[in-house]
């Protein structure tokens, strides 16, 4: 009774550990995988000076509204955007 009330604690325990790390782990790795990816985005759009958001502002506007010139490319270019 006993040797079979030690191996189902034994069991339920690993079980536990096992969870408890792979919790940890993934929590680290995700972290590196978001600080590789978002750190590299941030260096080279800083490289390039590229501006993903314009922080600029201009009181004389009335809106911040951008006009997108849709009609100005060719139909070519809107093909395998994705």
């Amino acid at each position: 009774m006993r040797l079979n009330e030690f191996f189902s604690n034994l069991k339920k325990g690993q079980k536990e550990f096992g969870e408890d790390m792979g919790v940890i782990i993934n929590s680290i790795l995700l972290t590196v995988v978001y600080l590789i990816g978002a750190g590299f985005t941030f260096i080279i759009s800083k490289l390039s000076r590229k501006r993903f958001l314009d922080l600029n502002i201009n009181r004389d506007k009335k809106s911040y509204w951008e006009d997108l010139n849709l009609g100005t490319k060719k139909m070519e270019e809107y093909y395998r955007q994705f």
